[in-house]
């Protein structure tokens, strides 16, 4: 109990050192708020850039994604038109082949 009337004295060296304590508290406490402020804004830019560069992975794999898809069609729909061309080449091919090469009324050259 005489530690807490102490603190609340009229005597001015007293009241002087509990000022310079407040003080010297207060500037510590600044002081270390300043530090930790920083090293929070240091974590919050290495985890910004570490979920920049895993969200730019993540963005390449999906274009690659949407380019072989992409790709995949175009080349099903080329493919298929190739294959009805080469269908039809091929019916024409074997109607030609069935036609003899000579007209129906011409004679041999024996």
């Amino acid at each position: 109990m005489n530690r807490i009337s102490e603190l609340f004295t009229n005597d001015p060296v007293k009241q002087q050192k509990l000022t310079r304590a407040l003080w010297w508290a207060l500037g510590i406490t600044f002081v270390f708020q300043l530090y930790f402020v920083r090293e929070l804004l240091a974590a919050e830019l290495l985890f910004g850039a570490a979920f920049a560069v895993l969200f730019i992975i993540g963005l390449g794999i999906y274009v690659i994604g949407q380019v072989g898809e992409r790709g995949f069609s175009w080349a099903e729909s080329r493919t298929r038109a190739l294959a009805h061309a080469t269908r039809q080449g091929l019916s024409a091919l074997e109607e030609i082949s069935r036609k003899t090469f000579r007209h129906p009324r011409s004679e041999s050259a024996q």
